[in-house]
């Protein structure tokens, strides 16, 4: 899919809880030592929810990317702290814009890049001069179940712009594909607290068969090879999936370490993939080609090519980079855990 109009990215945010929980912590309660198959992860505030991050992350994209007109704020996630009530309406209103299409996107771990693909459309169609994409979530594992070790909690944010001269841009689109299908590898029904999953299935034939399968109809439709790509980021359930399908795509390690970030924030499902372009936005240089590919459950991919333009630097200087936010980590207990999140009540 390509628009027929040019769509930037215009500026990003992204937002880590500065709490971290090692998984040894978690090991040591439910299976007597050991570890889980990331070091750590991050644990949002007892006064933290997916909202307060998507405005705090909203703010940031927005700043970064000076003068906007808002025409949608999205957002992303499976984790809303109202089941009967519009976060994106939340977040508009905190950014003081109220003549807006606003919408909250679920696609269990690919909500953010769903919502990221409507902007484009919605942009490139010329109904709309710029955007707010929102992916966040905060972390959801049932005690003891395979989840707990790495469901993590974060938020990425981009503003999505019509391509004018005048104003610089971080980056651009060039062309996405979505590629879905009904697998129920895993689930969450109304009043469950916590998702179920299918264990192995999540590997196959849910995350490497729908990534893979984009990918490709990616590639074949911009007729580019793994090798145009300086960079590429996958959907991080843990740290060995993506790369994994890195190398059966043909891609390497080093196009996908710098996007690598599950091994200490754990997997902030729809946050993951646009927190992988966010770490590679801030130290990407002009002319660098991305490859971005999500995955949600239940189940689907959406895999994008970006191209990374002259505004990158300015834009950067605006911003507060990646690797500044994972600063200043405290690292919490597995009581404590329990108490921010409120699981001993449950």
């Amino acid at each position: 899919m390509k628009s027929k109009s040019r769509v930037s990215i215009t500026g990003y945010g992204a937002y880590v809880p500065r709490f971290r929980l090692r998984t040894t912590e978690i090991a040591d309660v439910w299976k007597g030592g050991g570890s889980g198959p990331n070091a750590e992860k991050s644990v949002a505030g007892i006064d933290e929810d997916s909202t307060t991050m998507a405005v705090e992350v909203g703010r940031r994209a927005v700043h970064m990317a000076g003068d906007v007109q808002l025409g949608a704020v999205f957002v992303g996630t499976e984790s809303k702290p109202y089941a009967v009530k519009s976060t994106s309406t939340i977040v508009a209103q905190a950014l003081g814009v109220h003549a807006v299409l606003a919408a909250d996107f679920e696609f269990a771990c690919k909500a953010g890049t769903e919502a990221l693909q409507v902007i484009t459309g919605l942009i490139g169609s010329g109904m709309i001069r710029d955007g707010l994409a929102i992916g966040v979530d905060t972390a959801q594992g049932q005690p003891g179940d395979d989840l707990e070790y790495t469901a993590g909690s974060g938020a990425a944010s981009l503003v999505l712009s019509h391509y004018h001269e005048n104003k610089p841009a971080i980056a651009h689109i060039e062309s996405s594909v979505s590629y879905v299908s009904d697998t129920p590898d895993f689930w969450r029904r109304p009043q469950e607290e916590f998702p179920s999953h299918l264990s192995r299935f999540t590997g196959e034939p849910a995350y490497f068969h729908h990534i893979e399968t984009a990918v490709r109809m990616l590639l074949d439709d911009i007729n580019f090879k793994p090798t145009d790509f300086q960079y590429a980021v996958f959907h991080q359930p843990n740290p060995k999936f993506p790369l994994e399908v890195a190398n059966r795509l043909g891609f390497d390690r080093g196009q996908v370490e710098t996007g690598l970030l599950n091994p200490v924030i754990g997997n902030p499902y729809s946050a993951s993939a646009l927190l992988g372009l966010v770490a590679i936005l801030d130290v990407a240089r002009a002319g660098d080609r991305i490859l971005l590919a999500s995955f949600g459950s239940g189940a689907g991919s959406d895999a994008f090519s970006l191209r990374v333009d002259d505004g990158i630097i300015n834009g950067r200087s605006r911003g507060t980079s990646l690797s500044t936010i994972l600063k200043g980590v405290r690292q919490i207990s597995y009581s404590e855990y329990t108490k921010m999140r409120g699981i001993l009540q449950r």
